[in-house]
């Protein structure tokens, strides 16, 4: 049975740092694409970062160029994302997700078939 569990959301001062992560279990994680979304209300899911299978090729959106860092430990299964610099519009409830087998476009909604619950990023001074 397929499972993430992502932490590590909160509140955060503007200017301020969170580390989120997503634990993995229930397949074999180093073998697929991850990635994290954002939710926010009003808005639908937006891709945010997201890494191939070593996590050395890592993809961003423009949003987050020089603020937030993804990175992934296979040994731990576990998935992390540094945020840093947080701003109120980084306030959002993210979730990581799981690439289908065969996925092709890393930032595609439909290309991931296993979802966490989320963790709420809340950045307000």
């Amino acid at each position: 049975q397929v499972q993430l569990v992502e932490s590590g959301g909160g509140l955060a001062q503007p200017g301020g740092s969170l580390r989120l992560s997503c634990a993995a279990s229930g397949f074999p994680f180093s073998f697929y694409v991850m990635s994290w979304f954002r939710q926010t209300p009003g808005k639908g899911l937006e891709w945010v970062y997201g890494t191939y299978n070593n996590g050395s090729d890592t993809y961003y959106a423009d949003s987050v160029k020089g603020r937030f860092t993804l990175s992934r430990d296979n040994a731990k299964n576990t998935l992390y994302l540094q945020m840093n610099s947080l701003q109120p519009e980084h306030t959002a409830l993210y979730y990581c997700a799981k690439g289908r087998h065969g996925l092709v476009a890393i930032t595609a909604l439909g290309e991931y078939d296993y979802w966490g619950r989320g963790t709420q990023v809340t950045v307000s001074s």
